[in-house]
């Protein structure tokens, strides 16, 4: 369907960098989640793996600060990050690609240019009177279009005329555009064709070469296996094993994910 061999549609995996930037500790939610931790290191893919109702968007939502009150700690580059509204975490250098494309990722009705700078609009009014400059909107928008390669006659098009897969390219700019050190997408490629998803793949893959750290979530086995570093496996709330190298392969998911073994041996 993509005219490549199925090998080819995972980018090669270059080793991150050991430097910790997310130490999340203890982090617990009653009923939600219990104590999860995990290290996430410069230029690293670490995926969330686990069954519907593991937890793993929960995890995201907290870091992000949209979950209700949680205890434990979450440490930025050694210096703890308390994060109690989605714009704590923005300015904190964390962004989230929501899983909900059409429901809270995009606005359809609004354009290109609107959407990529939703998150960024601060960046856009620096004037005395706070008015947007819709021309350097415009042109990150476009600078945006240019890298990731959105398929749209201009960024002045709405949204809803474009096609899933571009949508979820300008939802990933909107995720870019403040510029973060971590990105938590969350299910990345869902609803979008084969093709797309190869695409959103190599510009993940060429964001954390740049330095960029990823927390990856994802329900597809094969991309869990196929994009990250290092996997975290989920259950009930709960963390049952972190797997890397040859210990990422889908029996050894399964085993964690269903409680059957834990731990990384």
């Amino acid at each position: 369907m993509v005219g490549r061999k199925l090998t080819q549609i995972f980018p090669d995996r270059k080793a991150p960098d050991p430097e910790v930037v997310l130490e999340v500790r203890h982090l617990s939610i009653p009923g939600v989640l219990k104590d999860i931790g995990f290290e996430l290191h410069r230029g690293e893919i670490l995926g969330l793996a686990g069954l519907v109702g593991a937890g793993r968007t929960e995890v995201a939502e907290t870091l992000m600060g949209i979950r209700r009150p949680s205890t434990g700690e979450v440490r930025f580059r050694g210096r703890p990050l308390v994060v109690r509204r989605p714009s704590d975490a923005v300015r904190g250098g964390l962004s989230y690609l929501s899983e909900d494309r059409q429901g809270s990722g995009i606005l359809p009705t609004f354009t290109v240019a609107q959407n990529a700078t939703l998150v960024s609009l601060r960046r856009y009014s620096r004037n005395p009177f706070g008015l947007l400059d819709g021309r350097a909107e415009r042109e990150s928008a476009d600078r945006w279009r240019k890298l990731f390669s959105i398929r749209t006659p201009s960024v002045d098009t709405r949204l809803e005329h474009l096609s899933g897969g571009n949508q979820q390219k300008v939802s990933l700019s909107k995720s870019m555009d403040p510029r973060p050190r971590v990105l938590i997408a969350d299910e990345p490629t869902r609803g979008v064709d084969v093709l797309a998803k190869t695409e959103i793949y190599g510009l993940l893959h060429t964001l954390v070469e740049e330095g960029i750290s990823c927390l990856f979530i994802s329900s597809e086995l094969e991309e869990i296996i196929g994009m990250c570093h290092r996997v975290v496996v989920m259950k009930d709330g709960a963390v049952t094993g972190v797997l890397e190298g040859g210990q990422i392969t889908e029996p050894e998911i399964m085993y964690r994910a269903t409680g059957i073994r834990e731990g990384t041996s």
